[in-house]
């Protein structure tokens, strides 16, 4: 029988109070960490990406960085301004940002937007689920078909995953805004959350038995799409619900990621509706 703590050696005491000691250290170095991200501005440029933003109630803008031609532009489209922009040349703008960034005169610097948490979402309608896709345009591009098919959330993983600032959400063409973010520390526990809520979750796997479009789908649903080259990691493909491919009838059976969220939100959509 085990013993209880007034039964416990000194030594089983000391050993039980540095692990409690280590866990609240542990803990507290989240915490820090999560406060450092918040801290950290995002920076958000392109017409579309900004706009948005500034039309986004919940997103609180720091600084707003403009040219001249996207200052008369604003007026002439009637946007509201929550702060005065700093006019600045094309090419303080082009220093700012990658050589290949089209920024169309509009850059701001913000705060990042609330992460909820699984159990706040709403169990209803399809939730994509992204195992370790790295790259931002991808992801950027997933998030803006999320929002085209009026998808509950993105549910992304905290490591390995990039951040919602730069290319990412110029990519997402805005749909930051309206496609709320769910960052989790484990994937394989964020499935097994979204399952408790009642999400069906569908792993996409080129390599399946089943067709996406020959499978009984139902609401709420997640979509569970793996990382660029590697697919699905086996204890995410073994922690859903069922396996799934897209059946292509070319020669190519894999599509780009962020092509086959399109096409997996098309059938699915079209399922449920």
């Amino acid at each position: 029988m085990a013993k209880d703590f007034h039964q416990q050696t000194r030594g089983e005491r000391g050993r039980s109070h540095r692990r409690g000691a280590d866990g609240l250290a542990q803990r507290n170095v989240r915490r820090t960490k999560h406060r450092d991200s918040a801290d950290a501005a995002v920076l958000l440029y392109g017409w579309h990406t900004v706009t948005a933003a500034l039309a986004n109630p919940a997103r609180r803008i720091r600084r707003l960085l403009a040219t001249e031609n996207a200052v008369r532009r604003l007026a002439d489209d009637g946007i509201a301004l929550p702060l005065t922009p700093d006019l600045v040349r094309p090419d303080t703008l082009d220093a700012r940002l990658t050589p290949d960034a089209v920024h169309q005169g509009l850059l701001a610097e913000a705060d990042p937007l609330p992460s909820p948490d699984i159990e706040d979402l709403d169990p209803s309608g399809i939730v994509l689920v992204l195992d370790q896709i790295t790259d931002p345009h991808n992801v950027g591009a997933i998030v803006r078909t999320a929002a085209a098919f009026a998808a509950a959330a993105v549910v992304t993983t905290a490591r390995h995953s990039p951040q919602a600032t730069g290319v990412l959400a110029k990519a997402a063409s805005g749909a930051l805004e309206h496609v709320p973010i769910v960052t989790v520390p484990n994937l394989a526990r964020g499935l097994s959350a979204l399952k408790e809520r009642g999400f069906l979750t569908v792993g996409l796997d080129s390599s399946a038995a089943d067709d996406l479009a020959a499978t009984r789908l139902r609401a709420p649903l997640a979509l569970v799409l793996g990382g660029e080259g590697k697919g699905l990691r086996q204890l995410t493909a073994a922690t859903c619900d069922r396996l799934a491919r897209l059946d292509l009838p070319g020669a190519i059976k894999s599509l780009n990621v962020s092509n086959a969220a399109a096409l997996a939100l098309y059938i699915a959509s079209r399922e449920l509706r």
